[in-house]
């Protein structure tokens, strides 16, 4: 989401943030130096004419692209695998898994956490359970419950709601990730006590929820008589071989030595984070290194298949991977659980996940039999591997899947302004909170959109995958394109008016609406920042006034129902300015609470 201009302003009346002492980063000695892999660009071989076939020019390819950009976005270390026609192709790690120690990332045994990528172990324990006949993809949710999901609308949830990310749920980030593994919350409690407000009709569009995926975990745990976390080793983890990859936090004592370090970029160094416990398990805490996420990867490109074991039947597979959910043509699609991301106009199916730590990426390529993995254990420089996760798929698809020239289709200069101040104005996304206390985070984080100077559309100060301002052009009627990328946008028109708008490349779980006038962050944001300043200033010269009336030994000259107004007028100032510095505090905390991926 593209931070409003305004955001810094409100923050900075706060004054306060968190911090950790920085890990010293010492030299490489000689011998680490010739140890530790991907610390240095390599030569990379000529691009294949078409495919994967050569395992030594695609690490020489890989090699050069991680290093560099792990050392320039300031990024630890990272884990890639590819494989391809029912194989692993390459599995490595790069940079560290530990800074201090100078431990590199092995691509075999380093474990990462994957976010909101576990979310896909959870769906496919849900198709095992609906080929079984347990478990109807469209039925009422509360079948399969100890608590009630409210009736606010006549239509009630489904299973397949949930995997296409359509329940109509607003966000809740309460209890989402901490880094207190002493508080455990048993799954069916938190997901009782934490019901997110229904704000939409069910199947009306796609808004991302950790919570209607956890509550999908809770039923495969309530309908199979196996809690979550035994059956995923039981039914997913085993037939795969994945012996190396755990859902427990904390994890077991056996994988301990084998987890990467999560890491944030500040100061200049790297400062080590405590290992993420995320509350809503199912959407988020599976930990895995890149070989074991390689043999998952094979299994759905074999449509549920590896090594001779079975975790899906074959037409279940299928069901899976190619049961789209069209809402807003031509951009990719919701599938039940994966999410498209074409390029090249080759089907692919993926997941993102992050965590505040990690960053992780899976692509399928299902034609070519084909999937790409990556993961990266720190945010970098300005937030970098959230972008370069994607980047580094769009890199790898062009490189050896290659489509046609871009489409030299565009609408007309006059068409296209008309078009682009139609979508002028406000817009925040689907995934939010609208009904609590955290709906007026919206205001702080809306997206603006605009007229360039030559009629072009432009969407705040966003970026594309390549670092540069997005320069969209109107290749069709409301359908734009990035041309300096891959990326795509397209507006739905009811009535002669742009209702909503969506991304193409990595985001068809979410939408932005149209924000109306009374909620527009264009003139609530300066008239908060204007009343903030105004409490402010009140409650100062409070203090200050009395100070100067004892120093001339004067006093306020008001009758007494008037002075006890003037002072209730002053203690109210204060009380609204301490409420409003605690509510900007908690949503700080929840903030920093629900970072787990806004893809994820």
């Amino acid at each position: 989401m593209i931070t409003h201009r305004w955001l810094p302003i409100v923050l900075g009346l706060l004054g306060a943030s968190l911090g950790a002492q920085p890990t010293s980063i010492r030299p490489l000695t000689p011998k680490q130096a010739k140890e530790t892999p991907a610390v240095a660009p390599s030569v990379v071989a000529p691009a294949p004419a078409r495919g994967v076939h050569d395992r030594a020019e695609l690490e020489a390819f890989l090699d050069g692209v991680m290093a560099a950009n792990l050392r320039d976005k300031h990024v630890a270390g990272a884990t890639v695998s590819v494989v391809k026609d029912g194989a692993l192709l390459f599995a490595k790690g790069y940079g560290y898994a530990d800074v201090a120690k100078r431990a590199p990332v092995d691509g075999d045994r380093t474990l990462f956490r994957i976010g909101s990528t576990s979310k896909l172990f959870t769906w496919t324990a849900v198709m095992q359970l609906v080929e079984q006949g347990k478990l109807d993809l469209d039925a009422d949710v509360n079948r399969y419950i100890d608590f009630k999901i409210p009736a606010t609308f006549p239509q009630p949830i489904t299973l397949r709601h949930i995997m296409t990310h359509t329940p109509g749920f607003e966000e809740d980030g309460r209890d989402l990730i901490s880094d207190d593994s002493t508080v455990k919350i048993d799954l069916g409690k938190l997901l009782a006590s934490h019901i997110p407000g229904r704000v939409r009709p069910p199947g009306t569009f796609s808004s991302y929820s950790n919570y209607a995926t956890a509550l999908a975990g809770y039923v495969v745990q309530r309908v199979s008589g196996v809690p979550w976390d035994d059956y995923i080793g039981q039914h997913v983890l085993a037939p795969l071989g994945m012996t190396h990859t755990s859902t427990r936090q904390p994890l077991p004592a056996a994988l301990h030595g084998d987890m990467s370090q999560g890491y944030v970029w500040g100061g200049g160094s790297y400062i080590p984070k405590k290992f993420e416990i995320v509350g809503p398990a199912p959407a988020g805490s599976l930990s895995s290194p890149g070989e074991d996420m390689a043999h998952f990867m094979i299994a759905h490109l074999q449509n549920g298949e590896y090594n001779g074991n079975r975790i899906l039947k074959e037409e279940t597979a299928k069901l899976m991977h190619d049961s789209p959910l069209t809402l807003l043509p031509p951009l990719d699609r919701m599938e039940l659980g994966f999410f498209e991301t074409n390029i090249n106009g080759r089907e692919v199916i993926a997941h993102l996940g992050d965590s505040q730590n990690f960053h992780t990426s899976l692509h399928l390529f299902l034609k070519e039999n084909t999937g790409f993995y990556v993961s990266f254990n720190a945010a970098g420089k300005e937030g970098a591997a959230h972008h370069l996760r994607l980047a580094l798929f769009a890199d790898f698809a062009d490189r050896y899947f290659p489509g046609p020239p871009l489409t030299t289709a565009r609408v007309d200069d006059a068409t296209a302004k008309q078009h682009a101040q139609m979508l002028a104005g406000n817009w925040r996304a689907s995934r939010g909170a609208f009904t609590t206390f955290l709906s007026a985070i919206g205001l702080i984080g809306q997206t603006k959109v605009s007229v360039g100077a030559k009629g072009e559309l432009v969407i705040g100060d966003a970026k594309g995958l390549n670092g540069q301002l997005v320069k969209w052009v109107e290749i069709a009627p409301f359908v734009w394109h990035d041309a300096n990328g891959h990326d795509s946008l397209a507006a739905k028109v009811v009535d002669g008016k742009v209702e909503r708008f969506s991304y193409g490349l990595g985001a068809p779980f979410e939408v932005w609406l149209r924000v109306d006038g009374k909620q527009d962050g264009a003139w609530l944001v300066p008239a908060l920042c204007v009343s903030l300043a105004a409490l402010f200033l009140t409650v100062v010269f409070w203090p200050v006034n009395a100070i100067v009336r004892r120093r001339f030994r004067t006093r306020l000259d008001l009758p007494a129902p008037a002075l006890r107004a003037y002072r209730a007028g002053k203690l109210g100032a204060l009380l609204v300015f301490s409420a409003f510095i605690a509510w900007t505090l908690s949503v700080g905390k929840l903030q920093g609470n629900r970072r787990e991926a806004r893809a994820a």
